[in-house]
């Protein structure tokens, strides 16, 4: 029997969305590194090509592809070359996603007195809405429904989704992303459902708190002090720290490999230092 510690993804094809950005691209490096070969999908397929050049040049197997996880035809075209290039895919990451300042309100509160330059929730305009719901929720069906119909039948075929702890308690300010990800971990459990009899796994994780460009400017003022929000992340979480992408790796792995998980499906695994756990007394 091997070791269900040593992860080794010698041979599988493996599709990472959202690969152009800095956690995707990790989790994609990380696969390269355990033996996959991996398709870097993205709208930005420069900065896809760029992580691709990197696992290459570390003697890894990747190409990138450019891909909109909100175009079905799209991401149709993408299979397509990838499995050309590739072969036949067993592993799906939906990475794709992300928050956008128009799906934010400045306030974590309303109050009847608020300055007029306040963006709050009824300032918010559907378009924005829409376009953070879609990106992080439409953003991983559509995906799922081109990759997955390959995967059916297929031997240790799973699909990787990226819930958060907005997945489990909404976070104020961010309503679009907090409702988009709380549906990712109700999809998650729809679809390892849905799959059971063909095959194919499906489980999440649940990122906790690390630092990225899309939040940085929430837990940072411009001198690069804490803002208040950090303060309250810091203090719910009971080790004290924001995460690194790194520890993500062994929960993503753990999921993806079916000799260490064969029998754990419509799991989203938190990944939070503690958060999710913490009452806050």
């Amino acid at each position: 029997m091997v070791s269900p510690f040593v992860h080794d993804f010698t041979d599988k094809v493996v599709v990472v969305t959202g690969a152009g950005g800095i956690l995707c691209s990790f989790f994609a490096k990380e696969f390269a590194r355990a033996g996959a070969k991996v398709a870097l999908l993205d709208l930005n397929e420069e900065a896809a090509q760029g992580y691709a050049d990197e696992i290459v040049e570390a003697g890894g197997i990747a190409k990138a592809y450019k891909a909109n996880v909100l175009e079905k035809e799209s991401l149709q075209s993408a299979k397509e070359k990838v499995v050309a290039d590739l072969g036949a895919v067993d592993i799906l990451v939906n990475g794709a996603g992300g928050n956008n300042p128009r799906a934010t309100t400045d306030n974590e509160y309303h109050e009847t007195d608020l300055p007029e330059e306040t963006k709050s929730f009824f300032d918010l305009e559907q378009s924005g809405i829409e376009f953070v719901f879609n990106l992080n929720f439409l953003g991983t069906v559509l995906p799922t429904q081109v990759f997955a119909e390959d995967m059916v039948g297929r031997a240790g075929a799973n699909i990787i989704n990226i819930s958060s702890m907005n997945g489990f308690t909404p976070l104020t300010k961010i309503v679009a992303y907090s409702g988009a990800k709380a549906a990712i971990s109700n999809l998650t459990e729809w679809l390892a459902v849905h799959f059971s009899h063909v095959g194919i796994r499906v489980n999440a994780i649940a990122p906790g708190f690390l630092v990225s460009k899309q939040n940085e400017k929430l837990l940072f003022h411009e001198d690069g002090s804490p803002t208040e929000r950090a303060g309250k992340i810091l203090n719910g979480t009971p080790m004290g720290r924001f995460g690194e992408p790194n520890e993500l790796i062994g929960g993503l792995l753990f999921l993806a490999d079916e000799q260490a998980s064969s029998f754990v499906n419509g799991v989203v695994l938190p990944i939070d230092g503690g958060y999710n756990a913490y009452s806050g007394v």
